[in-house]
């Protein structure tokens, strides 16, 4: 959609920001699908910088054999190597599932700008503990492709359960 501005064509930038936060967070549930695939609780993320991945990673709890192996954390590190520091302000985060309090702290030391998920977790997601635990320039959006998210983790868990 076009609106108009000043007698200029402007791009509606909602519509814009929302096609953008689903082509990344597409790119982070084939992550989680990776996870998946390799046996781990299927969350995935990626950091984007302008249109760019600059870091992407997927549960690896399991594998690593290691309670801090989370998506956002391997996300983090790869996105921290790739730019060449620990601080990534114009960067925006692309998980799968509501960070835990955890990650979210590790989010919050990195500033990363902006952090977009598509489900909640009510059990263990950092909004059941602390809501101001982002960096406070930091924005946030839940729900980007929620279905597609919320199906991976309930398919998995009714199969652990089945």
């Amino acid at each position: 959609m076009i609106r108009e501005n000043n007698g200029m064509p402007q791009p509606d930038v909602a519509a814009e920001l929302r096609r953008s936060d689903e082509k990344f967070m597409r790119l982070a549930i084939s992550e989680a699908r990776r996870a998946l695939e390799e046996g781990e609780v299927p969350i995935g993320a990626v950091v984007v910088a302008g249109e760019s991945v600059v870091g992407r990673g997927h549960n690896l709890v399991e594998t690593l054999g290691d309670a801090t192996a989370h998506a956002e954390m391997q996300a983090l590190t790869a996105a921290s190597a790739t730019l060449g520091g620990k601080y990534l302000p114009d960067c925006t985060l692309y998980v799968t599932v509501e960070p835990c309090i955890m990650c979210a702290g590790a989010i919050g030391w990195s500033q990363i700008g902006r952090i977009v998920w598509g489900a909640d977790d009510p059990k263990r997601g950092y909004r059941r503990y602390c809501e101001r635990v982002f960096h406070p320039r930091a924005t946030s959006a839940a729900g980007v492709l929620r279905e597609e998210c919320e199906a991976l983790m309930r398919d998995f868990f009714a199969d652990l359960r089945g």
